[in-house]
């Protein structure tokens, strides 16, 4: 229809320029149209007519309209084209063949449609004019010589749109390319389609037009979009899972969702999808069990009519390791609070309390210690002090410490990457002058200056909203129940002021004093490490109040203990970009090297091994980082499926500096079934960037006409008449028309 009244498809006036082909000047064009305007003014002032005002002034409107358009017709006007040469230029048509275009939708798959549509509109006309060269592509394009469906690869495990349109434009440099024909449901799940591979792909000056295929929203679909939870736990410890769950939001669903280690069922909850709320984060929480690798799988359970179930799980690798992590507890004087916390933590083989208790001047009490020699000095320093993972102060005061020590304390949270505890006491924090100390910086919060910020007065704990998702406070998985066992504790009898919180803290527990709310349990993050502060000495009163059976009393001591030591780095961290690579092979090694005092060194031989579920061990040397001092790098194809488990160590010298160990789970085939509704915005943009235009799949007529016109390729300029277009005609006769209908309605006829 619009090449009937334009005489030219839309696409030549958006690629066209437009000009007068007799050549005249446009001012003089705008001169006569003026002069005839005012000629026809003047004419109707010294000719009496029954016309008058509005009437008067429409009539003259549409006769100077009509004058204006005659001259336009005498100037003949046109559009300048830049369009291919029949038969001399070629066009690439690469069509999706990944497993998400074998989606089924209204009785046929996405690849059938879209084949169709391609043979029914579009490849004739092609044909006709160029040099057609067909592809099939999934993560990379294979040449094909039919839109057949026998002629297509197999469905592949992945779509690479940006890749695949960049390889065939590479492969064509030797071909007049007029243009690439893309047509997919834009699911680019290779993770490579960036502003680098965009800005190559625009180099080449290839218009890539694309077509999508596929629903851009497909209700009753839940899926499980990504799996947030840790890549290493504590053994016996409560891990925490994120899951994020997207669905249409049309309508409330109900579903359940599951963890399992291999057959083993470790935690299973329901999930209620609400209505109008598209994204939900749900939290799992599960036991880690003894020192091991658990192979977890999460699970969403498929609702009724759920047409695609391949999104509804995800896979993660959780390292538990073998080793006991060490904490060192120093407090000034012995209190109920040191009792009830060793109590807590003794049966706990994940962890080992160290105390040292001040009992009277320069004398202590020490307890868990591996060696008769260990802390017989005293506190420590430096590299004595790093062994640990984690430190607790409780009622000491800052004097106590030596300056060397208390920027060995510093230094351990900062270098170290440790996490300190700061307990309230009569002699601790404020009341202790810690406000004056060396790791004053380190701490989350103010300290109140002087002897009454310690306060002995009956006080209730309540959970903050930062801390509702913290494992601390976490005495059940149902949040409901959790606050309800918080509301039941007894009250604490002694607090402390802490003073205003840094910028970067985070109040997890919280305690009302009157009408005061006060922070209780406070948390930041400090160079490496970590620094928190529990304002009161005397939680002891939950174990105390709570009847015998009950223990939450010792999992909150318990939890916290595991929280302090869960993030503490060895000298030697080994990590990768993800602990689980779906269709994709190349998994980055980083190791982040120390020497004992926590340095980064730089001129370590760092070597690891691999070693796949079935196969043969393979054993590379880490490369230094070009950017990051300590760090070393390297890369691994990990082609077959499966848990792969690295082992790296790190010498400096004859000197061994540490080790570390981690799991990775290579999968396949499972990209393609998330997200997988049409992604438009992105062939858009494809198509936008490089001068090319986006179709939907049943509107494809005018496709064939607009890859004409393009400037690759073998091109030739058309100069193409417009002033004999029908439209113009037409808008001619309904000036004409307009004006008699006005003066029959005016009765001047």
């Amino acid at each position: 229809m619009f090449e009937f009244f334009f005489k030219y498809p839309l696409a030549a006036y958006r690629k066209g320029e437009f000009l007068f082909a007799t050549g005249w000047s446009p001012w003089l064009l705008a001169a006569l149209t003026v002069v005839a305007a005012l000629g026809l003014l003047a004419y109707a002032r010294r000719v009496p007519s029954r016309l008058t005002g509005a009437a008067l002034w429409g009539v003259l409107a549409l006769q100077a309209a009509t004058a204006a358009l005659v001259l336009v017709l005498l100037w003949q006007p046109a559009l300048a084209v830049q369009s291919l040469k029949s038969r001399q230029n070629a066009v690439a048509v690469l069509v999706d063949a990944s497993s998400s275009m074998s989606l089924v939708e209204d009785g046929l798959s996405r690849l059938a449609r879209a084949t169709g549509a391609l043979q029914e509109t579009v490849m004739p006309a092609l044909a006709e004019k160029f040099r057609v060269r067909l592809y099939g592509f999934s993560a990379k394009p294979e040449r094909i010589g039919s839109l057949r469906q026998e002629d297509f690869p197999p469905p592949g495990a992945s779509s690479g749109v940006g890749e695949s349109v960049l390889s065939v434009l590479r492969e064509s440099t030797a071909v007049p390319l007029g243009a690439l024909l893309v047509v997919s449901d834009g699911a680019d799940n290779s993770g490579r389609f960036d502003r680098e591979l965009a800005a190559e792909i625009r180099k080449y000056n290839v218009p890539v037009h694309a077509v999508g295929v596929g629903r851009e929203r497909i209700l009753g679909d839940v899926e499980l979009s990504d799996v947030a939870v840790a890549s290493e736990a504590l053994p016996r410890s409560r891990v925490s899972a994120q899951l994020t769950l997207r669905h249409d939001g049309e309508a409330e669903r109900v579903t359940r969702v599951t963890v399992r280690d291999g057959s083993s069922v470790l935690a299973s909850q329901p999930v209620t999808l609400r209505e109008g709320e598209p994204v939900r984060r749900e939290w799992i929480d599960f036991g880690a069990g003894e020192s091991g690798v658990r192979d977890l799988t999460f699970t969403v359970e498929p609702v009724p009519g759920e047409e695609i179930v391949g999104n509804n799980q995800r896979r993660r690798v959780l390292d538990v390791p073998r080793r006991r992590r060490r904490i060192l507890y120093a407090e000034g004087e012995p209190r109920w609070q040191y009792k009830f916390m060793r109590r807590a933590v003794q049966k706990d083989a994940s962890v080992q309390l160290v105390t040292m208790l001040r009992t009277s001047t320069n004398k202590f009490y020490r307890q868990g210690v591996d060696t008769p020699e260990e802390l017989e000095d005293g506190f420590p320093v430096e590299e004595e002090l790093f062994a640990y993972d984690a430190l607790i102060i409780g009622s000491f005061e800052a004097a106590f410490f030596t300056p060397k020590q208390q920027v060995a304390i510093r230094e351990f949270v900062s270098r170290r990457g440790g996490t300190l505890l700061m307990l309230a006491g009569p002699n601790g924090l404020g009341a202790g002058g810690w406000q004056n100390s060396e790791i004053v910086d380190a701490l989350p919060a103010e300290l109140e200056q002087g002897d009454t910020s310690f306060i002995r007065e009956k006080v209730t704990v309540e959970i903050a909203r930062q801390g509702r998702d913290s494992l601390i406070s976490r005495l059940s998985p149902d949040s409901e129940e959790n606050s309800r066992l918080w509301a039941e504790m007894p009250q604490l009898a002694d607090f402390q002021r802490i003073g205003a919180l840094k910028p970067a803290a985070l109040t997890l527990m919280s305690l009302q004093y009157g009408s005061e709310t006060l922070p209780l349990l406070v948390r930041q993050n400090y160079g490496r490490g970590r620094s928190m502060i529990f304002a009161t000495g005397g939680s002891w009163r939950w174990r105390m109040g709570l009847p015998s059976d009950d223990d939450r009393h010792d999992t909150f001591w318990r939890q916290m203990f595991r929280a302090l030591v869960v993030d503490s780095d060895d000298p030697v961290r080994l990590t990768t970009d993800r602990s689980n690579y779906a269709d994709e092979s190349r998994v980055q090694l980083r190791a982040e090297v120390r020497d004992k005092r926590y340095e980064p060194a730089n001129n370590a031989r760092v070597s690891a091994t691999v070693t796949p579920e079935e196969g043969p061990p393979v054993t590379i040397a880490l490369r230094p980082s070009s950017s990051e001092e300590g760090v070393y790098e390297a890369e691994v194809d990990a082609a077959d499926l499966g848990v792969y488990l690295v082992e790296t160590v790190a010498h400096l010298g004859d000197e061994r500096l540490g080790a570390d160990t981690l799991h990775v789970r290579r999968e396949g085939g499972v990209a393609e079934y998330f997200h997988p509704e049409r992604n438009s915005s992105l062939l858009a943009r494809l198509a936008d960037q490089t001068g090319g235009s986006y179709w939907e799949l049943d509107e494809l007529e005018g496709l064939s006409s607009e890859i004409g016109f393009s400037e690759a390729g073998i091109t030739t300029r058309e100069v193409l008449d417009l002033w004999d277009m029908p439209a113009l005609f037409l808008l001619l006769l309904l000036l004409r028309a307009a004006e008699w209908l006005l003066r029959k309605r005016w009765g001047v006829i």
